[in-house]
């Protein structure tokens, strides 16, 4: 099992400099981590000398980065924007590849006002289909989420239903798109996760554990202790005998100790289904 961690509930404090980046990774090789995702919004400075510090960092912690969250909104009903948002997503690119990235996790949009679903799932697919283009060129590895709401967006995700997303997804079956897997965010709009396991489990590159309180109730808990079918998604993903990343997304705010807890049901958990 290969294991690393995307840490939302450390946002605030590394968003407005309480904490830095350089702490999440040691804070990662702490917790017995193999890797640490990050978020792009840990990097409003991209210069030589940032890179280059946190380069020293992971090499330090013997720790290596997984995946870059980013945030493309290629839905955005002005056309200027959503060329500036596949221009955005080629630097980020860019920077996973300085990062030594492997993967990057995109997302469809925002679901604005007034977007029609045609046009809305044909704007995505280009924008999808040319940042596809330049993330080849440095062997980076887009993984597109089944995605509720980013941390600096205004509206739900466009494609949160299951059947637009898999809309999507068909649309893009003859490129190297993968899947990051989230397994609470369908629970969302009261939609079954392990249903949607099985129509993508043979894209996903990375599977994202995240847990939610109840069903049609966004409020993050820590892993285990809501309603996502952890358990039963490991199983199905060891049947078809899964060796990818398995990414925590701690969100519960309950401090260092809501890390620890996570990872150790994570290990369990994943040990259990091996045995089933």
């Amino acid at each position: 099992m290969k294991l690393s961690c995307l840490p939302v509930s450390l946002y605030d404090g590394i968003f407005t400099g309480k904490s830095s980046v350089a702490d999440w990774i040691q804070f990662g090789a702490a917790l017995g981590l193999d890797a640490v995702d990050f978020s792009i919004k840990f990097f409003p400075k991209r210069d030589a000398e940032t890179i280059k510090n946190i380069r020293t960092a992971l090499e330090k912690c013997s720790i290596e980065p997984c995946m870059l969250a980013c945030y493309c909104d290629f839905t955005h009903p002005d056309a200027a924007q959503r060329a500036q948002e596949l221009t955005d997503l080629q630097a980020d690119i860019g920077l996973a590849k300085e990062l030594g990235t492997q993967f990057i996790r995109v997302t469809a949009g925002q679901d604005h006002p007034g977007i029609e679903r045609e046009a809305g799932v044909r704007w995505v697919v280009d924008g999808f289909r040319r940042a596809l283009d330049e993330a080849e060129k440095h062997g980076i590895t887009l993984a597109y989420e089944n995605h509720t709401k980013g941390a600096p967006w205004d509206y739900w995700d466009f494609s949160q239903p299951t059947e637009i997303f898999l809309e999507i997804l068909d649309a893009l079956a003859d490129t190297p798109l993968g899947v990051c897997f989230d397994t609470a965010n369908p629970l969302v709009l009261g939609e079954d996760v392990l249903a949607l396991l099985e129509e993508v489990i043979q894209r996903i590159v990375v599977l994202h554990i995240f847990d939610l309180r109840a069903v049609e109730v966004f409020e993050p808990v820590r892993v285990g202790t809501g309603a996502s079918p952890v358990p039963q998604i490991f199983s199905r993903m060891r049947q078809t005998g899964y060796d990818g990343w398995l990414s925590i997304e701690e969100a519960s705010r309950s401090g260092q100790e809501g890390f620890r807890q996570s990872i150790a049901y994570v290990r369990e958990t994943w040990e259990q289904a091996s045995s089933a």
